[in-house]
């Protein structure tokens, strides 16, 4: 079991490993941009920072360690003159890595380590700036929104109030349904004595008799 074992073999042995990252490292100060496998990239990242954090020193002690590891005087020189004094004003974090996805020939996982730029930096501050204003007025509008839902309720509730004359109207009708029926009756009384005139012709016609 691998238990407290740090960092990766990578396939070789130690000799051979410490010669590849040192190499790595000093392309990526070089050139600032490195395409390498995910793997790789990951175990430079932590060695790079570190010679960044000695170049902040500018002292003779820390030009002596970084010229132990890297392998250019040249790199030496651009690590303490230029690129330490670009993140001056930033503590940690000075790369980063983006995953470029499986070789074509073996599989393996590529992957580009970089230095931070400014800017990278000031999109990043931008970025970031950007989605703090989104965030604030997406909690406050919200909070604008239910004024306008209880402005539109009463207007509902009016609509509701005129729409009851017009269910009292009808009402209104069944009175005058109820005057024609007695008018209806009347007639009918009316023809009752109609009916009533045959009955008295017959005793008429026995009088004559």
């Amino acid at each position: 079991m691998r238990h407290r074992v740090h960092g990766r073999k990578l396939g070789r042995t130690s000799p051979h490993r410490r010669a590849l990252l040192r190499n790595l490292c000093t392309s990526l100060f070089e050139y600032e941009r490195v395409t390498t496998t995910v793997q790789k990239a990951k175990e430079v990242r932590p060695i790079a920072e570190r010679m960044i954090t000695l170049g902040k020193k500018e002292t003779l002690h820390a030009r002596r360690q970084a010229a132990g590891f890297l392998l250019k005087a040249t790199v030496v020189k651009k690590l303490f003159d230029n690129i330490a004094a670009r993140f001056t004003d930033r503590s940690g974090g000075y790369t980063r890595i983006f995953k470029l996805g499986p070789r074509s020939g073996d599989g393996a996982e590529l992957a580009i380590i970089e230095l931070i730029t400014e800017e990278s930096q000031s999109e990043d501050k931008s970025k970031q700036s950007s989605t703090k204003t989104k965030s604030k007025p997406s909690k406050e509008k919200p909070k604008t929104k239910p004024p306008k839902a209880s402005e539109d309720k009463p207007k509902q509730s009016s609509t509701k109030t005129k729409s009851k004359p017009s269910k009292e109207k009808p009402k209104i009708k069944p009175p005058k349904v109820s005057e024609d029926k007695p008018k209806q009756s009347s007639t009918k009384t009316k023809s009752k004595p109609s009916k009533e005139k045959p009955k008295t012709k017959p005793p008429k016609v026995t009088e004559g008799k």
